[in-house]
């Protein structure tokens, strides 16, 4: 329920946590591969019509309390004239990729003008949805785009964007802030569209020492989270020891991976509510561990300021007996 989903969000008790998941939208499901068929990724979420029909996908199998539209964090790279397309048994790939201090300077086009599609879709989620779930709307976080820029392509370590920010210094804080520059103007135009909330994925933000990323990113978190009036959730890998960074971007959800120990997480972070955070790995069990492990952690969050979901998105060959064995878990909940 939307209502149930922003409740929590602000920190409420809840009589069940309200559940959704990161990539609920894709692979795992069969009517999404069969309409794949006929459509490229781009296609695919490029055409509202489309996308808001795999964007519903899930929530007419297990009606989760938040839709998240389908698209991609790489959109945003086309208002800053970066070509992208992906590529099979790669991932996304850069075309024009940032190969000197120079290829930095950017000054980034109207969102409304290139994205038009990702406007039309959350409207009609939007009205689609009405008051029985939560639209969801999202971004990629200044780092995590630049490190697609630097890199070309997906990588372990993402070694050109943290050679970049050493070497060039300068360079480094110019491009996180075209990026940050047309984030803010994508989340603000969501919202226009019909977004209840927006999630910030800065996922390799954990890659940045805590020195660097109080310098360079956490005042551009911040400046994100301000530019509109929902709830915002924040979320990056691989900062369990630095969560206290997360809550000072002043984000009003702080998602947590599943290597974070959410009892501990919600010791330390106080009243600010969490999301997450059930290890994706563990969908490929049996449908009852599913259950007992969601559960669990519903226990370790208690009854106020928090949204089930897991601690990274739904892999695409996961049996879809154990996403709805994940739903059911917290809607059996009754407090």
């Amino acid at each position: 329920m939307r209502d149930l989903f922003l409740r929590a969000a602000r920190g409420e008790r809840t009589e069940r946590p309200p559940v959704w998941m990161m990539r609920q939208a894709g692979r795992y499901l069969p009517e999404y591969r069969e309409l794949r068929e006929d459509y490229s990724f781009r296609e695919a979420i490029s055409t509202p019509d489309v996308a808001a029909e795999i964007s519903l996908q899930p929530y007419e199998r297990f009606e989760p309390d938040a839709v998240v539209m389908y698209s991609d964090i790489l959109t945003v790279l086309e208002p800053l004239g970066f070509a992208y397309h992906l590529e099979s048994g790669v991932g996304p790939v850069v075309e024009n990729p940032v190969e000197s201090p120079a290829d930095a300077d950017r000054t980034p086009e109207d969102v409304r003008e290139h994205l038009p599609y990702v406007g039309d879709l959350l409207s009609r989620l939007s009205a689609e949805l009405g008051s029985d779930a939560a639209t969801l709307g999202f971004t990629g976080g200044p780092f995590t785009l630049a490190a697609y820029v630097c890199e070309g392509e997906p990588s372990r370590t993402f070694m050109a964007v943290r050679r970049l920010r050493a070497e060039h210094p300068d360079a480094f804080e110019r491009l996180l802030r075209a990026f940050t520059d047309v984030v803010v103007d994508y989340v603000r135009y969501q919202v226009e569209a019909g977004a209840d909330a927006i999630q910030l994925f800065d996922t390799y933000a954990g890659l940045l020492s805590p020195a660097d990323y109080r310098a360079f990113l956490l005042p551009l978190h911040r400046e994100i989270v301000e530019a509109t009036d929902v709830p915002t959730i924040v979320f990056a890998r691989n900062l369990s020891g630095n969560l206290d960074l997360l809550a000072e971007t002043g984000a009003d959800v702080v998602g947590l991976d599943w290597t974070v120990d959410i009892a501990a997480a919600r010791d330390r972070l106080g009243d600010r509510p969490v999301q997450g955070n059930l290890d994706p790995a563990l969908l490929y069990g049996d449908p009852d561990a599913v259950r007992e492990r969601t559960l669990d952690i519903v226990d370790a969050a208690g009854e106020a300021g928090h949204i089930l979901n897991l601690g990274h998105g739904v892999d695409r060959s996961v049996p879809v007996e154990n996403v709805a064995a994940f739903f059911e878990a917290a809607k059996s909940v009754s407090r």
